[in-house]
């Protein structure tokens, strides 16, 4: 299939860049500083450490897998290869989706890599709903890039746009929590702001809510709250990658 062969050239495009070192490299300061907290922590020492280094891993393979994607897609676009593709009696909803499911699979053997250290401070069970939950985390990651980088057609701007809606979803929860705090002032523009932070987490991934270092430590507090979750960020992911393959489409490359 059109599609299965794509996403085999970018799973060897990214064996060939490097990306499995950079993988081992993260993992190894991960460990690094595992072994560091070891000695300095005076109390909780396993959880300080599968604490930080779940938070370490978490945001090198989310960079990792924005950056393979953003670099991969733009030098295609630079090299004039995307354009000598789609000469080829073969769809762009092919082959967009061939390249989604390259980085898709990118993203899930990273997670697994990233997750595996971690059964040294927690359950497997519990390691590995964190590692799939990272796996969604990051293909979403990989949709959001995509779509920037086919957008923007430059390097930095995708990146940067990728990483402010990581960001947004981050954070956006503590923003609400702050707007409607007891303390903010109740004037009309408060109100108006208070109402403009809650629309756009409408718009945003409530990322906030997985890949939790608490899920290592204590587990999930209920399974449907994870598998909601989780659920959320499938369908966040469709919605991007339905808007790339609008925007791929209508484009003339």
């Amino acid at each position: 299939m059109p599609a299965a062969t794509l996403a085999r050239l970018v799973l060897l495009e990214a064996r060939r860049g490097g990306l499995p070192w950079l993988v081992a490299a993260s993992v190894a300061v991960g460990l690094a500083l595992a072994a560091f907290l070891s000695q300095v922590a005076m109390t909780e020492s396993l959880r300080l450490q599968a604490a930080i280094v779940a938070a370490l891993l978490r945001a090198s393979a989310v960079f990792l897998i924005a950056a393979q994607v953003a670099s991969s897609t733009l030098r295609e676009i630079n090299d004039k290869a995307l354009e000598l593709m789609l000469a080829l009696p073969i769809s762009r909803s092919t082959q967009y989706l061939g390249r989604f499911a390259g980085f898709t699979a990118c993203a899930f053997v990273m997670a697994a890599l990233f997750a595996a250290p971690l059964v040294v401070w927690a359950p497997i069970g519990s390691v590995a709903l964190w590692g799939l939950s990272l796996g969604l985390e990051c293909t979403l990651v990989a949709a959001a890039t995509l779509f920037f980088a086919m957008t923007l057609a430059q390097l930095v701007p995708a990146i940067a746009a990728a990483a402010g809606l990581y960001l947004l979803g981050r954070s956006i929860a503590a923003v609400q929590a702050i707007a409607a705090g007891p303390l903010a002032d109740p004037s009309i523009a408060h109100e108006a702001a208070r109402w403009t932070v809650d629309f756009v987490a409408l718009l945003l991934p409530r990322l906030d809510a997985v890949t939790r270092t608490e899920w290592l430590l204590y587990g999930p507090a209920t399974a449907a709250g994870a598998l909601w979750a989780l659920g959320g960020l499938l369908v966040y992911t469709a919605l991007v990658v339905v808007a790339g393959l609008f925007d791929f489409h209508r484009r003339n490359l």
